[in-house]
Order: C-alpha cells, then sequence, then structure tokens
C-alpha cells in the first residue's frame, strides 16, 4: 500500500466536487426556466439561441446540471471516475462559456477561470483523495 503525504489541495478537491454540485443545480434550473418558462429569459436572435432553440438549449442546460450534481457527488466521495467524467465535464463547460461570452461577459470568463482550478485540482491532487478515503 503507498502513502500518498496530505496536502492543502486535498480540501480544494473536495472544493471541486462540492462547485460541481452547485454547478450543477444551477443548470437544472437555468434548463428548467428554458424549458417551461418564458423565451425572453435567454438572449435570442431571431428565435434561437446559437446552435439551439431555447428549448433545446434548456434540455442541454438540464442533462448538463443533472450530469454535474452526480459527477460532484462521486468526486466529494473520492471516485476516481468521477474525476475522469468530471474534467469532461468541465472542458464542455468551458467551451460552452466561450460561446456565451458575447451575452454575458464577466460571467462567462469567471466560469471559465473557476473550471480551470478545478481541472487543475482534479487532475494534480485528485489521487489524494482517494488514498485518504
Amino acid at each position: 500500500m503507498s502513502t500518498v503525504a496530505r496536502s492543502s489541495w486535498t480540501g480544494w478537491v473536495v472544493f471541486a466536487g462540492v462547485l460541481l454540485l452547485i454547478s450543477g443545480i444551477f443548470s437544472i434550473v437555468q434548463g428548467l426556466v428554458a424549458v417551461i418558462g418564458p423565451n425572453s429569459y435567454y438572449v435570442l436572435t431571431a428565435g434561437s439561441l446559437w446552435l439551439f432553440d431555447v428549448a433545446g438549449w434548456g434540455w442541454w442546460n438540464l442533462i448538463i446540471g443533472v450530469l454535474l450534481a452526480l459527477t460532484g457527488l462521486a468526486v466529494i466521495g473520492g471516485q476516481t471516475w468521477a474525476r475522469v467524467v468530471a474534467i469532461i465535464l468541465l472542458i464542455l463547460s468551458a467551451i460552452g462559456q466561450l460561446l456565451l461570452i458575447p451575452a454575458q461577459p464577466w460571467w462567462s470568463l469567471i466560469v471559465i477561470a473557476i473550471d480551470i482550478l478545478v481541472i487543475y485540482a482534479l487532475i494534480v491532487h485528485g489521487r489524494e483523495l482517494r488514498e485518504e478515503s
């Protein structure tokens, strides 16, 4: 059995899991508002938002939100597969935020920065959480 020295980054990995959970809940709410709410919630251009209509964008947010929330819970639990899935979802999140920069520049840049920090924590220090649990 190998021993991995615990660093303060273990807390950051748990924080990354909590951020994934919160981000997932926000995406679920955002997706529900888009699916069942008024179309005026989103910035529309000729009835569509980039590649999707509002309902399509809402379903996308809803699905990604559920995946983020479940993955966040698994990351907190120290599951190795969850770190891999979380990194993939965070990359998709960052790419999605690039599409939203014209509509919400500050929010998009903040989310991209957080995504990068969480990816770093999961890649470099995620194994420490697994060894601890």
